[in-house]
């Protein structure tokens, strides 16, 4: 199978050996980060540096001045972690020059720099609180933004093709700086019901299918309250239906997945409209719709019709490949995720395994997290190398 690694700009410029390294690792492609959110990276073998640090969202190309001008939301150039002018093109060429494809990687609704500064863009949740990680994607200037952002930064000269990731709903879960949220379980419907947004477009959003402000606000404190003291494990759409009750949780979700629907279709739309024919587009998805994160939660068949694929987290198991594939058509591209960081949970002794299993649940392609990142053990448990 065709093989990706995702690789940060800051992997390669700088290092005159780091395109060759990549390259012999045996792979056809590498996913190449030209927006991305606020990180702490680690660069094991770059001659210059041991730790990266983004102090928040940016893109990692010269934005442009045209496309931007006079708008209030726009992207945030990188800072002193950017190693060049342009990073992305510089890595970019090198890759190419050792005989790589390049493909962006573009995180899209992910940007706490962008809530710090703008708070109105932020989800809001039942009882107020703002996550500035999160912008909510029903608001008409997000969307905006962030369909303009998914064409600019994913058609970057000489890229044969784009992953779009966060292209949908953030929620509760989120690895912040130090954070310190994990004093209470919450299963996967409790996270949704922390992750429901009342900003006002959200509540307008509601009512336009009879649901008040109040009723439903009132219904998610009420169904959370035991949560506090207890926690909850439960999951699935059973669970939230029985803890929201079913009116609500349709109208909810409803409401959610129509709303991330049509921003993939206008940002998959944005991106074919700017790059040349047979310019890939996938997205990073997860087939429960009200999932929410990088992955973004979609209906399998729906974005199988949008874009031309889809990126499949696979590091705790290969199951989520299942509906993906059953919509599957003849040039589907089910690109299987692993990770091959031992130290960030991954498991690159197994990868071999793990990569036959995830064709036979109809994966045509890998995606390995992550060539820079990853010790000289992990890379030789995983196989990697010629």
């Amino acid at each position: 199978m065709k093989t990706s690694a995702f690789v940060y700009p800051w992997d390669v410029v700088g290092d005159p050996d780091a395109a060759a390294r990549i390259a012999d690792l045996g792979i056809q492609q590498v996913t190449l980060a030209s927006a991305y959110h606020s990180t702490r990276a680690l660069t094991p073998r770059h001659p210059l540096h041991r730790i990266v640090t983004a102090e928040h969202a940016s893109v990692l190309y010269p934005a442009s001045a045209e496309r931007w001008a006079g708008r209030e939301l726009r992207p945030y150039a990188a800072g002193s972690w950017a190693p060049a002018a342009d990073p992305y093109g510089e890595a970019a060429a090198a890759l190419a020059g050792a005989g790589l494809d390049v493909h962006t990687w573009v995180v899209l609704a992910h940007n706490s720099r962008l809530g710090a500064e703008h708070p109105a863009t932020s989800v809001v949740n039942a009882y107020g609180d703002r996550y500035p990680w999160a912008p909510c994607i029903a608001q008409s200037a997000t969307r905006a933004y962030l369909v303009d952002l998914a064409a600019e930064a994913a058609v970057r000269p000489g890229a044969g093709g784009t992953e779009l990731e966060s292209l949908g709903w953030y929620g509760l879960a989120h690895l912040h700086a130090h954070d310190k949220i994990a004093g209470v379980g919450l299963g996967d419907a409790a996270q949704y019901l922390m992750s429901l947004c009342f900003c006002a477009a959200c509540v307008a959003g509601y009512a336009e299918l009879g649901v008040g402000e109040d009723e439903l606000r009132s219904a998610v404190r009420r169904a959370l309250d035991p949560v506090w003291s207890s926690g909850s494990s439960e999951a699935g759409r059973p669970a939230i239906e029985k803890l929201l009750g079913a009116d609500l949780a349709a109208a909810t979700l409803d409401w959610r997945t129509r709303t991330a629907r049509s921003l993939q279709e206008e940002a998959v739309a944005a991106v074919r409209t700017a790059a040349d024919p047979g310019f890939q587009v996938l997205l990073h998805a997860d087939p429960v719709p009200y999932h929410c994160g990088a992955n973004a939660g979609v209906d399998a068949a729906h974005i199988l019709s949008v874009a031309d694929g889809v990126v499949v987290p696979c590091a705790g198991g290969t199951s989520l490949l299942a509906p993906f594939a059953e919509h599957a058509t003849e040039g589907t591209v089910l690109a299987a995720n692993f990770t091959v960081v031992s130290g960030m949970g991954g498991s690159p002794a197994t990868l071999t395994a793990d990569a036959a299993r995830a064709a036979g649940l109809g994966a045509t392609e890998l995606r390995l997290y992550h060539a820079g990142l990853a010790s000289e053990a992990d890379l030789v448990a995983a196989g990697l190398g010629r």
